[in-house]
């Protein structure tokens, strides 16, 4: 099985360095990217998103990006957060609220700073676990 180096760096520490078969993020204005052993140089810069790391024996390891870059040379790929957790260390609750807040500002009016806490709730949701669910009897 073909295998490639992955690295994944915020700035605060190393979640991930090691071997991968498949990594799938989403590029700015580009949508979801896939890379696997092999894949062409490339240099693109990253969305708040789900980031999926196929790990050699199979397992997923998911991960909320909020931003930064995605680098492929030779046969690694670097992903150089500005943030990025782990999706078994979101909280979850915390995403629930913060996703409800930014929608009930977003029905009143346009607001960047909301838009951005909405997709950031999101990539958080998604790598632990689903969008799904409301803040309701979470508390």
């Amino acid at each position: 099985m073909a295998t490639m180096q992955v690295e994944l760096v915020s700035p605060e520490k190393i979640l991930f360095s090691g071997e991968a078969t498949q990594v799938i993020t989403r590029t700015l204005g580009g949508g979801e990217i896939a890379f696997l052993p092999g894949h062409a140089p490339f240099l693109g810069a990253l969305t708040e998103c789900h980031t999926r790391i196929t790990l050699v024996e199979g397992r997923v390891l998911d991960v909320a990006v909020h931003g930064g870059f995605v680098q492929v040379s030779g046969n690694t790929v670097s992903i150089l957060s500005d943030i990025a957790e782990l999706g078994e260390d979101v909280d979850r609750n915390r995403a629930l609220r913060a996703r409800d807040v930014a929608e009930e500002l977003l029905r009143r009016e346009h607001d960047a700073e909301a838009v951005s806490a909405l997709s950031r709730a999101h990539a958080r949701l998604s790598a632990s676990g689903g969008i799904t669910g409301t803040s309701q009897g979470a508390h």
